[in-house]
């Protein structure tokens, strides 16, 4: 089963917690850079200049837009890597390289939003919850 979803509703404000502008800009000022880290790791890869024409190749699954977009929803309804991808129909790792590619790109801007998920650091056991347990009576 497929889902088709619109590429206008995914970018809307209330998934986003952007408006349409703020994202334009948002994407003439990330598309050069994000580009330009892709090309710096193909030559790395490569150990030189390109063997082929510009273009040939794999193609991303997740263009740079649908990148951006699947990151602002993950960011902002602190969604599994799952569910973006359910939306864009890629897998989840897809999404997780996606994601942690955008944040490199947002971190190097000065736009990076903290992580807000809380990690229990306490033994597995025990409980992250902010209520405490009773206390065990003797």
């Amino acid at each position: 089963m497929t889902i088709k979803v619109n590429r206008a509703v995914l970018a809307h404000p209330w998934l986003t917690g952007i408006s349409p502008h703020h994202l334009s800009v948002l994407i003439e000022e990330l598309a050069r850079p994000w580009e330009t880290a892709i090309e710096d790791r193909r030559h790395r890869v490569r150990g030189g200049a390109r063997k082929r024409a510009a273009g040939a190749g794999a193609r991303h699954r997740l263009v740079f837009v649908d990148r951006l977009v699947a990151t602002l929803i993950h960011l902002r309804h602190d969604l599994p890597h799952a569910v973006p991808g359910l939306l864009f129909n890629v897998d989840r790792s897809t999404t997780t390289r996606a994601v942690g590619q955008i944040r490199a790109l947002l971190a190097e801007r000065g736009r990076a939003v903290p992580n807000t998920v809380q990690r229990c650091v306490r033994a597995p056991w025990k409980t992250c919850s902010p209520t405490p347990r009773p206390k065990a009576s003797n």
